[in-house]
This record gives C-alpha cells, sequence and structure tokens, in this order.
C-alpha cells in the first residue's frame, strides 16, 4: 500500500466489499483477532466513495482487495459513451457519476429551452417535467427535435430513468454491484445493476406550458463545482469530462434558446478549506445561470444558501445526503445522484443476501457517511437484525490512523464490516487486512 497522498479516480456510490479469510478461534468459527486453527469469512462492504478501480492503486500486493464487492449509483453506461468519454480525457479509469453529471446537463438545458429563458427562477419549474410524462427521448438533439415540433418530452437519460419526485430527485434509481478482482481492479464480468425505488412515488405536475418552437434568448451560462483539487479530486476526472461531453453535445444539436451554452468551470476542494465559497463567487460574478456541483454532501451545504439565494439552480450528480431532500432550497437544488435512502436500501439488501447476522458500520463523520450510515443500519434492521447486532462508529476522516476503530471490529467479530468513506478508507482496509478481517485473501 502506497504512504502519503492517496491519488486515485473513484466513484461515490456503494460499494461492498466481500471480505474472505480471517484466521481466528475455535472450531465453532473462531475469533477473528487470531488463535487456533478455525476460519471465519468476514463479508467486508463498501460504497461509491471507496469502490473504483483507482482504489486499487493504494495496494501494491495483488489479492489485497480480491473479492471486495459494494454498490455504487452505477447504470450500465455502454461502451459507446465510456468511449465518447476517454476522447475528452484519455486518461479516465472509472466513470463514477459520469452519467448523473451528463444528465444534470442535458435536463438543465432543456429546462431552459422548454421555459424560453435563461432564468433559473423561471426554467427550474420545467425541470421535474422533463423527466417524465410526455414523449420519450434519450439525447438533447431527440429532445429539442420534440420541443421544436410542441411537444413535451420525458428524458430517460445515461445514468437511468430519472422520473423525479417533487423535491428534485430520482424516485428510482440504477445501482451497481461490484467486485474486485486478484489484480484489485474492478472485474466487469461480476458487475450486476438492481434497480431501487418506485416510480409510482415520481411528481404528477409536469410543470407550466412550453414556451413557442424555437424561442431564442440569452446565452445558457452553466458553471461547475466539481473536486479538481483536495481530498476528494479522486471524484472529478469522470465528472468534469461528463459535463464537456454533453455541453459538445447541447451545442452540436444547436445549443440553448438559439445560443452556445457557455461552459465555466470551478474547483469545489473539500470540506477544510474555502475553496468550494471562492468558485462559487466567481461562477455568480461570471453570470452562471446554473452550477453543476458539488459532489460532497457536505460542501454542497456550505455553499447551497449563497447559489440559491442568488436565484441560481444548483444541480448536484453526486449529493446524496437525504438532508437536501426537504432543505430549503427556493425551488432550486435538484440532483441526479439518488438519496442514500435508495443506496443504502440496495447495500442492506446484499448484506443480508449473503447470509450476515452481525454487522459492523465504519462511517466517515460528515452528512454523506453519517446518512447513508443511519439507512443502511435502519434497512437492516427492517430486515429482521436487532439493535444488538449492530455496531455503528463514525471516525474523523483526518485522524492520524483508525487502529482505535479498526480494534473495535475485531473485538466485536461481526459477519460483515461495512466501510463508508472516501479515499481514506484505503488505510482503513489496509488495517483491517492487517488484523485479518479485511479483504485480502
Amino acid at each position: 500500500m502506497r504512504t502519503g497522498t492517496l491519488a486515485r479516480s473513484i466513484a461515490v456510490s456503494g460499494a461492498a466489499l466481500l471480505v474472505l479469510t480471517a484466521c481466528g478461534g475455535d472450531d465453532e468459527g473462531g475469533s477473528a483477532n487470531g488463535g487456533g486453527d478455525g476460519e471465519k469469512l468476514v463479508n467486508v462492504y463498501g460504497v461509491d466513495g471507496n469502490t473504483a478501480n483507482g482504489t486499487g492503486d493504494d495496494f501494491s500486493e495483488n489479492g489485497a482487495l480480491a473479492g471486495m464487492r459494494g454498490t455504487q449509483p452505477l447504470t450500465d453506461l455502454g461502451e459507446d459513451f465510456m468511449s465518447r468519454l476517454r476522447e475528452v480525457d484519455p486518461n479516465l479509469q472509472d466513470f463514477n457519476y459520469a452519467g448523473e453529471t451528463y444528465d444534470a446537463a442535458i435536463i438543465i438545458a432543456l429546462a431552459a429551452q422548454a421555459a424560453g429563458t435563461n432564468d433559473a427562477n423561471v426554467f427550474k419549474d420545467y425541470v421535474n417535467g422533463i423527466t417524465f410524462g410526455g414523449e420519450q427521448c434519450t439525447d438533447f438533439a431527440a429532445c429539442l427535435e420534440i420541443i421544436n415540433n410542441g411537444g413535451n418530452v420525458d428524458y430517460d437519460g445515461i445514468s437511468g430513468p430519472l422520473s423525479f419526485t417533487d423535491a428534485g430527485e430520482p424516485a428510482q434509481a440504477s445501482i451497481g454491484l461490484l467486485q474486485f478482482g486478484d489484480d484489485n481492479r474492478l472485474d466487469a464480468d461480476a458487475t450486476d445493476f438492481v434497480i431501487t425505488g418506485d416510480e409510482a412515488n415520481a411528481a404528477t405536475d409536469e410543470g407550466p406550458a412550453y414556451a413557442p418552437a424555437g424561442t431564442t434568448g440569452e446565452p445558457l451560462v452553466i458553471g461547475t463545482l466539481l473536486p479538481l483539487t483536495g481530498n476528494l479530486a479522486f471524484l472529478g476526472p469522470p465528472e468534469v469530462a461528463a459535463s464537456k461531453l454533453a455541453i459538445n453535445d447541447i451545442n452540436a444539436a444547436g445549443g440553448v434558446l438559439g445560443q452556445p451554452v457557455q461552459l465555466v468551470e470551478g474547483d469545489s476542494g473539500d470540506t477544510s478549506t474555502d475553496t468550494a465559497t471562492q468558485t462559487v463567487d466567481r461562477l455568480l460574478q461570471a453570470g452562471a445561470n446554473a452550477i453543476i456541483g458539488a459532489a460532497s454532501s457536505s460542501v454542497s451545504l456550505t455553499v447551497i444558501d449563497a447559489i440559491t439565494g442568488a436565484g441560481v439552480l444548483q444541480f448536484s450528480p453526486a449529493n446524496t445526503s437525504d438532508q437536501f431532500t426537504d432543505y430549503n432550497d427556493n425551488g432550486l437544488y435538484f440532483r441526479t445522484a439518488p438519496p442514500d435512502t435508495l443506496q443504502a436500501r440496495a447495500l442492506a439488501d446484499m448484506i443480508i443476501a449473503d447470509g450476515n447476522n452481525t454487522v459492523g458500520i465504519l462511517a466517515l463523520n460528515d452528512s454523506y457517511g453519517t446518512g447513508l450510515s443511519e439507512n443502511t443500519k435502519n434497512n437492516l434492521i427492517e430486515a429482521g437484525l436487532s439493535e444488538d447486532d449492530i455496531v455503528d462508529l463514525t471516525y474523523d476522516p483526518q485522524a492520524a490512523n483508525y487502529d482505535a476503530e479498526v480494534q473495535e471490529m475485531v473485538d466485536f467479530n461481526p459477519d460483515a464490516i461495512v466501510v463508508i468513506g472516501f479515499e481514506e478508507s484505503s488505510r482503513i482496509l489496509q488495517g483491517l487486512n492487517d488484523q485479518g478481517i479485511g479483504p485480502q485473501r
């Protein structure tokens, strides 16, 4: 495992890590912390913030992540879309939230055209309706043709069926079930997809009548608030590439309101800096009508009031915290990423399906980590586990080490361990490996 900065490009979605051997205990199954000749199988699960090919770059020993499985908001992107993303960024190795970022830009553009204006306070009322009802279409050009022919659109995007609720978030989502191979890379052949949620929970109000076909106006300006630096920078490349690809596709089809869409890029940094605040100020000064980002729920919580308070639409491709569902955002906050309630259901289903009766949860102490942890725990209890069967801990991502948390997992000796976090997860996984309860074979 490398020391120092962990340079990674991973998804922020849910991922389960199937941990294999842990020598221990007695003939009845043993103890996870060694002794005797028994063998205990520990199922370790992660989430979208720590399951991607980039994670394997933090481990030099083959098999360190072998069998590690997980969940993350992910759909079958298809080779064509991934190839087009690689044309934008040839160095891409992961595609986390690329579909969600692409769809965010397309929906913003369609809503502005449908409203006949780049004023977010007007086109916000069209966003939800773009994702359900009307005539189905799967790309901007086809949807624009429907609008220009006087019809209403139902955009089914790269990231799934969408179908937004009244709160401006997906009523259902595609969740990828992933697994690492012996080479510490994701095994594409082992990937499955499940749909969670219910389209019946989508909104029913399709919004106001569309503006007359061919309406022109001032150019739509879209800013991005995506992680280029900081401890979330591993999430940036696929999101940045997808935003550029979407704008290229929109403009190739004629743009919005008769004008090319303008893209102004910006860095969200992380919660340890004020980078996001500075970037938002710059984007607002640049005249952004909508801002795509941030990736981190915690970062979004630091800037959502500034963005929506300025009458600008914020559209996150990766925020999963359920705090945003009822947030007082003046109707200007939307997301293509599913809320934690949907990912947590898929994660809990995986844990139960693997036959685990006791579960330890190690979660990053922020709105993302604690929200996903709580929802996963609640789903596990609904599935039949008791409070005593689950130990949930939070940790500081800036901590010097995670020895204490790892030791608590050793002492609890669970059937499964869930790790909810970002790049610091590699150090936790290494600690679990060192204690014989990690994913190492």
